[in-house]
């Protein structure tokens, strides 16, 4: 089965949650190799106000190595909490994965740049103003049609350029250590990762197309908007090779109303609300649609012969061959059947010359009709020969 680094995650948090300042280079997972750049991707506007920005990052499964995690926007468990990213660590000849947290400071991620307010120390893209969040929109990027506690602060900007977008901590990579307030935050109460989160971080592990073994290090999404939001590809526009997300139009998002294995999808071929479900009670194609033109059952149809009217109808009152219909010629009791299928007149002889013996009803009918028949005159005696004149 794969691990996708549900365990990790919730490892990794309470991990953070230890006060000793050692606890920060606890890892949930470890890999010989180190993760691969950082993508350069748009931010996509921040859709509801109290929403926090995620940065995303590399996670690891074991059978398909890296897979990219996109950045999103995600309500904190409370007011006043801030996201600490995660990030990757090189410490005993290995890549340690160390997950992100929710606490009252944003604690040590390694000196990593993953933009949006995380330069590689804290967060400059906003803060808590008692229960509101104030959105710094010189870092980030906000949707002002519902979002409108923001304000612009552009001294926090880092002006330094990044060429290599860096995704872990140690040789090769960053070389930071937490600083005296890191380290105090690190001793706070933290929060783990909202099972929203966890959620969003195992739908990136289940589609190929964000695996760098797939993809060359270019995952098709690299943000959303929100968790199960649309993907974003790094020009900023939906990311139409992505199966994330509930937005998502590509046809092949399970989510889509459009893909043909969605049972809500309409055009469906099995959808019984697709017009063209050969299923479908009233398609023309459907062998059982009674409106079916061509329909044997179709009591419209001219052909069927079990239309009352049609010529072909055995129970038809006009077909000659109805064995109700009087003038039918060929019913067996029709003086005028042809087929010598009339029924012989009661004691007559048929052609072979024999007697058929009659049946009891009809030896009853036959002594009924016996009964009314007016009896004989009587027979005139005959005189003898040579009597009187």
């Amino acid at each position: 089965m794969k691990k996708i680094g549900l365990a990790l995650a919730l490892i990794g948090a309470m991990c953070f949650a230890l006060t000793r300042a050692d606890a920060q280079v606890s890892i949930g997972i470890s890999v010989g190799f180190a993760p691969p750049a950082l993508p350069v991707y748009e931010q996509p506007p921040c859709p509801v106000e109290g929403y926090l920005w995620i940065p995303g990052y590399w996670a690891y499964d074991d059978e398909d190595g890296y897979y990219w995690v996109p950045g999103y926007w995600a309500a904190p468990p409370r007011f006043g909490l801030l996201w600490t990213p995660a990030y990757w660590g090189y410490e005993g000849g290995a890549y340690g994965f160390h997950a992100g947290y929710w606490g009252p400071h944003v604690g040590f991620y390694g000196g990593i740049n993953y933009g949006y307010g995380y330069g590689g120390v804290g967060f400059v893209g906003g803060a808590w103003e008692g229960n509101r969040f104030r959105y710094n929109t010189a870092v980030v990027r906000v949707n002002t049609t519902v979002v409108h506690n923001t304000y612009i602060d552009r001294t926090v900007i880092n002006n330094v350029t990044v060429n290599n977008h860096t995704s872990f901590n140690g040789p090769g990579g960053v070389n930071a250590k937490p600083r005296p307030e890191e380290l105090a935050a690190l001793r706070e109460q933290h929060v783990q990762p909202t099972t929203e989160q966890i959620t969003h971080q195992q739908h990136a592990g289940q589609d190929k197309s964000q695996f760098a073994k797939f993809n060359g290090g270019k995952p098709a999404a690299t943000a959303m908007d929100k968790v199960g939001g649309k993907p974003i590809d790094p020009q900023g526009h939906v990311a139409v090779n992505s199966r994330l997300g509930s937005q998502n139009p590509n046809r092949n998002n399970p989510n889509n109303p459009n893909n043909p294995n969605n049972r809500n999808n309409p055009n469906k071929p099995n959808n019984p609300n697709n017009p063209n479900n050969p299923n479908k009670p009233n398609n023309p194609d459907n062998p059982n649609n009674l409106n079916k033109p061509n329909n044997p059952n179709n009591p419209n149809n001219p052909n069927n012969p079990n239309k009352p009217n049609t010529p072909n109808n055995p129970n038809r009152p006009n077909n000659p061959n109805t064995p109700n219909n009087p003038t039918n010629p060929n019913p067996p009791n029709n003086p005028n059947n042809p087929n010598g299928n009339r029924k012989p007149a009661q004691g007559v002889p048929p052609a072979n010359g024999r007697q058929q013996p009659l049946n009891r009803q009809q030896q009853r009918q036959q002594r009924r009709m016996q009964r009314q028949q007016p009896p004989p005159p009587p027979k005139k005696q005959q005189q003898p020969a040579g009597g009187n004149q």
